[in-house]
């Protein structure tokens, strides 16, 4: 595998107006090989940049001033785990003409969201014990 990634460098560019806020300007970009032998021109963080707008716009949970948020983490990871479902194996994306679980050959047909949700419940019925009654019966209130 060929992995790579990229540092910006922030700094003050030289003619900021003194006194009042100005964002850092990038100064400069390091890219650094992590794995394999990685073609420095094709090193970029668009498909990452595009991935996290992608999972902004499709889950309201992840952008600022919603109170659709998860209050519990479990819930944020199926979430995300849910989206990640639909993206890469129900939806057919018009530049592949077919999902990208297809196109890596993961998968040999399209998914509906019906055969997710068998997926889920068959996981849940492995892990799924009986609750007891949500409230004491008279008996053990007496005692």
């Amino acid at each position: 595998m060929d992995y790579a990634i990229i540092n910006k460098i922030y700094g003050t560019a030289p003619d900021a107006f003194k006194g009042r806020y100005s964002p850092a300007e990038c100064i400069g970009v390091k890219k650094e090989r992590i794995e394999g032998n990685p073609d420095r021109a094709h090193v970029s963080t668009s498909y990452v940049e595009r991935n996290n707008k992608t999972m902004r716009m499709h889950m309201r949970r992840f952008t600022r001033l919603t109170d659709g948020f998860s209050k519990k983490v479990e819930n944020h990871a199926y979430a995300v785990a849910l989206h990640m479902m639909y993206y890469n194996f129900v939806r057919v994306h018009s530049t592949l003409r077919m999902t990208p679980a297809m196109a890596a050959g993961v998968s040999g047909h399209l998914w509906e969201m019906s055969d997710i949700v068998a997926l889920i419940e068959a996981e849940e019925a492995k892990t799924v014990t009986k609750r007891g009654p949500y409230k004491k019966s008279a008996a053990e209130i007496s005692n």
